[in-house]
């Protein structure tokens, strides 16, 4: 890197700072700390919760798998995206802006208590908050892996870098913080994503046409559809696991539906999120599905994108290219720290420490900063020994796409009417289940990806929607109240 490329990123930190500034000033309370008051605008929570669905593990895991298996990484992961988005756009995103509207939550796993009960909402408020442990720690992984590639810093000291920009700006703003930067991540990476796809046409020399001619110079399996272990099944498991996901089970991109301000503004931020997901990642994506033809034979396949950006990008686009990483890695997992914290201060701590709930707005709002500043330190930690638990691939697919299932399914299905029968009994069972399912599946060993992936979601959905089949048991009358009341603007 030129010292053009460091002068654009210490410019990338100085407005990360301003943004964290700018956004103290609009919080008040817990409520606007959390949910940004109800007053999210459509385009800018559809804008935030597509650049949420990336990091730096998307340049540097999902890039290995890239440059590995080729076509089929879009197909698994952006294409299975936009197609169980739909179903969020129609059932699941509007109610989530409802139930803020109409009972005042503030986390996602706030409603749980009067859809099932306590004890089942702890349950899942304590799973969620230990998988999101992980998930973050792999994206601090991640990007400690993309700083030493490209300035050459050690991988620990690119994580505790990271971490602490993330505590002081998100610790001040809160989610106005948070979406902000998401906005400024999104422009950032439309910037230096369509400067990187056209640098790459233009060394391939077909013109326009390499996008398509590019695939002759692969491998045959590289412009699959499918390629293994990404099979027709691994890409099924993961549009079941990917609609549970975006429709809100990953938590804070529940947050972008439950901040907009009525179910109509949630469904058309769900619609653009969708088309993003369908369109840019193709484009984004391309230079990581090239990158076999410019460095053949590479030993460690992780670093194939940040290989290709210090290839082709000149002096200041290159140091744009790191802040895009940073901004998306950062925006992610403040995201996740965030609605960690909404779900620790709103469901959590109120249970053990009952003098909690009778806290002003200003002592609210000193515990949200604090639980985020406490998230994040954990999630270092973590992140320091991803190596412990099968390095950001594992973490990222082994370990949270196959404990996601069991978490969202009953906070998901749980807001649909068709489901009012699932009680807590379903509830507990559908996460147990999977949980257990997840356990054996890992002791055991030798079942294959889609499998591991696949079998604790399978499974608690099978528990979850086989009792409301099969147990018809007489509706509490808040659960009615509750599903009757998000059911409508």
């Amino acid at each position: 890197m030129q010292p053009i490329d460091y002068v654009v990123i210490v410019v990338f930190f100085v407005l990360l700072i301003g943004i964290g500034i700018y956004s103290y000033f609009k919080v008040d309370s817990s409520a606007d700390f959390f949910t940004a008051g109800g007053k999210l605008p459509w385009w800018l929570s559809g804008i935030s919760h597509h650049v949420s669905g990336y990091s730096g593990a998307v340049f540097v895991a999902y890039a290995s798998i890239a440059y590995t298996h080729g076509f089929t990484m879009y197909v698994w992961w952006a294409l299975t995206i936009a197609i169980a988005m739909i179903g969020t756009i129609f059932f699941i995103a509007p109610r989530w802006a409802r139930l803020r509207s109409k009972t005042g939550i503030q986390s996602p796993t706030e409603y749980l208590a009067t859809r099932y009960n306590l004890p089942t909402q702890q349950l899942m408020a304590w799973c969620g908050v230990l998988v999101k442990l992980f998930d973050v720690g792999a994206k601090w992984a991640a990007v400690g892996i993309l700083l030493n590639a490209f300035m050459g810093i050690p991988v620990v000291t690119g994580i505790i870098l990271s971490g602490v920009v993330t505590m002081f700006y998100v610790t001040l703003g809160g989610l106005w913080a948070d979406v902000l930067n998401d906005f400024m991540s999104f422009i950032i990476q439309v910037a230096s994503g369509l400067v990187m796809f056209v640098f790459v046409l233009i060394r391939l020399g077909d013109g326009p046409a390499g996008v398509a001619t590019m695939w002759d110079r692969l491998p045959a399996e590289n412009s699959q559809w499918f390629h293994s272990p990404y099979t027709v099944w691994f890409a099924i498991a993961f549009l079941v696991i990917n609609f549970f996901s975006y429709s809100g089970g990953t938590w804070n991109l529940a947050t972008r539906f439950i901040s907009s301000s009525s179910g109509k503004e949630a469904k058309k931020a769900a619609v653009l999120s969708a088309i993003l997901y369908l369109i840019w990642p193709l484009i984004l994506f391309y230079p990581m599905f090239a990158a076999p033809i410019f460095f053949p034979d590479l030993k460690n396949p992780e670093t194939s994108y940040s290989l290709m950006a210090m290839e082709f990008l000149p002096p200041g686009l290159l140091g744009l290219l790191v802040a895009s990483l940073f901004s998306t890695t950062l925006s992610m997992t403040s995201s996740d720290a965030n609605t960690i914290s909404s779900v620790i201060t709103r469901d959590i701590l109120p249970v053990f420490v009952k003098k909690v709930k009778t806290f002003d707005k200003k002592k609210m709002l000193l515990i949200a900063r604090l639980t985020t500043f406490s998230f994040i330190l954990l999630t270092i930690i973590i992140a320091f020994n991803a190596k412990t638990f099968g390095g950001v691939i594992g973490l990222i697919i082994s370990w949270f796409a196959a404990l996601l299932g069991p978490i969202s399914i009953p906070m998901i299905l749980g807001l649909l009417p068709q489901f009012r029968h699932s009680g807590s009994t379903a509830a507990l069972l559908s996460i147990i289940g999977g949980l257990t399912t997840f356990i054996v599946l890992k002791l055991i060993g030798g079942f294959g990806l889609a499998i591991e992936i696949a079998g604790p979601l399978v499974m608690s959905l099978l528990l979850y929607i086989g009792y409301s089949l099969t147990v018809k048991n007489k509706v509490p009358e808040q659960v009615d109240n509750l599903l009757n009341a998000i059911n409508e603007d």
